[in-house]
């Protein structure tokens, strides 16, 4: 009893210990560098709204040359002298060149070390010296030998350019054909029914009810609407579309017609049933496939205006040096680093003129917080050059040679080599595009899984095995590989991959099987 007393007794003690805080500068810069260029923009256009001590270059004359302020991320606008590039295995590897240009998923890992964040040393530009030469390889994507509704084979006079849509197309031509008032109530209600692609979606017993009218009449109607241009228009099946195009070309005989009523022997390609139901030898039969492929089975789709698409703008840009012999220039693009300024002597002349203290504290906050974000800026600029001039360094074969030659590399590679943490390497890799002489990619792209080789050399990329997988299969013959032999003929090239692993690859590619490869050439023949 008399230790229990003892074991409670009060004392006191004194220990040290290291911790990590995320301050929310520190915050700010690991946000910085996950973002892409236009979420950057974004975010540097609401510093300077919320920061009255933040500029732009053009809202401050002579600011390009004056000394007083500090400059933006890019480090001509620096003061201080662009940082020099740490000594590393590859050293001599790298030639310094002009300083007057900078340039998926989230990390485990929260990367908290200010230093890690911020490392003083990283090139303003670089060139790398390599191996260069070889011609790009061409990819194009895999199609069967069969026939389908899927292409756009419509010429450029069919497009949007025309700045007209499907609706006043048909509404020109219905003004000009019909003449009689309710003829055209009647057409102007039809139009208004038909979809996108130009077919008819209500029926005519049910607009014939809407209007008050006998059907026979809104038969009549349509039978003159579908005259109109593009042919094939108003149709209300996939078979009626095909006819009305068909009759416009006087092509619509009573062997075609059975072909359309048997569309589903087609679709299976059971040649001989089709024989059977339209009457006519294999030869007139694949005249008629002919026909019926080179119809348009969607004709309104010619007026839909094509779906925006979002061109990615290159972070880094990549090019061959002038002179030749292997080497490669990477910079920043110029046009995505966002160009800020502290204007140091507005914020002399208003702190002179400021009496009150929340006053004097509100200003000495904004200037902290406008040095900090043009320093974030730029560590944020020579990080991402630092991260993509050592991606080319280890990936210059795929850029000399093609992607055969892209080489296995994980984010641990790239960290090790530049001194920074894999979560920082993620963050820099993440939502940025560099612009190469062999295509725009992503830098994620450069980071693929390995495949052991199968005689225990070096390992293989997965994506430059799946590019090999495409062009066997796009080179085969009459022979069909199967994935068993297309197993088979990558362990003769030493690339130790099992059957899964290849039909993977395959659907990845948008490839069919071997069986319906085969069925394809069979219908093709």
């Amino acid at each position: 009893m008399e230790r229990g007393r003892a074991a409670l007794s009060q004392r006191l003690d004194l220990r040290q210990a290291q911790t990590l805080v995320m301050t929310p500068q520190l915050q700010q810069a690991i946000k910085l560098l996950q973002l892409s260029n236009m979420d950057l923009a974004a975010f540097v256009e609401g510093e300077i709204e919320r920061n009255p001590l933040l500029e732009k270059p053009d809202e401050i004359p002579g600011a390009e040359g004056e000394s007083g302020g500090e400059r933006g991320d890019d480090p001509r606008t620096l003061d201080a002298p662009a940082p020099e590039m740490p000594a590393s295995p590859a050293a001599d590897s790298f030639d310094e060149i002009r300083s007057d240009r900078l340039p998926d998923d989230a990390a485990a890992g929260l990367d908290t070390d200010p230093e890690n964040v911020f490392s003083e040393d990283g090139p303003s530009d670089a060139a790398w010296s390599g191996s260069s030469g070889g011609d790009a390889p061409t990819m194009g994507s895999w199609r069967g030998a069969g026939g389908d509704f899927d292409r756009d084979d419509r010429s450029p006079d069919q497009t949007v350019a025309k700045g007209e849509t499907l609706r006043d197309h048909l509404v020109e031509q219905l003004w000009i054909d019909l003449q009689d008032p309710a003829e055209r109530i009647i057409g102007m209600l039809l139009i208004d029914q038909i979809d996108e692609a130009g077919y008819l979606t209500e029926g005519t017993d049910a607009v014939a009810a809407r209007l008050g009218c006998p059907a026979e009449r809104v038969d009549q109607v349509l039978a003159k609407l579908q005259r109109c241009d593009p042919a094939g228009v108003f149709a209300r099946s996939l078979a009626e579309c095909l006819a009305l195009q068909l009759k416009e070309r006087d092509r619509l005989d009573p062997a075609m017609q059975a072909m359309l009523a048997n569309l589903e022997l087609l679709a299976k390609r059971d040649v001989a049933a089709l024989m059977k139901a339209c009457g006519v030898d294999r030869e007139d039969l694949q005249d008629m496939v002919a026909e019926i492929r080179a119809l348009d089975p969607k004709p309104g789709l010619a007026f839909v205006p094509p779906e925006p698409t979002d061109q990615p703008v290159p972070d880094i840009l990549m090019r061959a040096s002038p002179g030749g012999q292997g080497v490669w220039i990477i910079e920043l693009n110029p046009d995505t680093l966002p160009r800020v300024l502290v204007n140091a002597e507005y914020y002399a002349r208003v702190s002179k003129s400021t009496k009150r203290k929340d006053d004097r504290e509100y200003l000495s906050e904004c200037f902290q917080s406008a040095n900090w974000l043009v320093k974030s800026l730029h560590q944020r600029a020579t990080t991402i050059l630092k991260v993509a001039t050592e991606i080319v360094r280890q990936q210059d074969a795929f850029f000399a040679h093609g992607v055969k030659y892209l080489r296995p590399l994980v984010l641990r590679d790239i960290a090790d080599a530049i001194g920074m943490h894999e979560s920082t390497v993620s963050r820099v890799t993440t939502n940025k595009f560099m612009d190469t002489p062999r295509g725009l990619f992503e830098l994620k792209y450069f980071f693929t899984a390995s495949i052991q080789a199968a005689d225990g050399g070096a390992t293989h990329s997965a994506e430059s095995v799946r590019h090999r997988v495409r062009e066997l299969i796009a080179a085969e013959g009459a022979e069909v590989l199967s994935d068993d032999r297309i197993v088979e003929i990558l362990k003769g090239e030493g690339v130790d991959i099992a059957r899964r692993t290849v039909a993977k690859y395959r659907e990845s590619l948008k490839i069919p099987s071997s069986v319906q490869r085969r069925r394809d050439k069979v219908a093709a023949l």
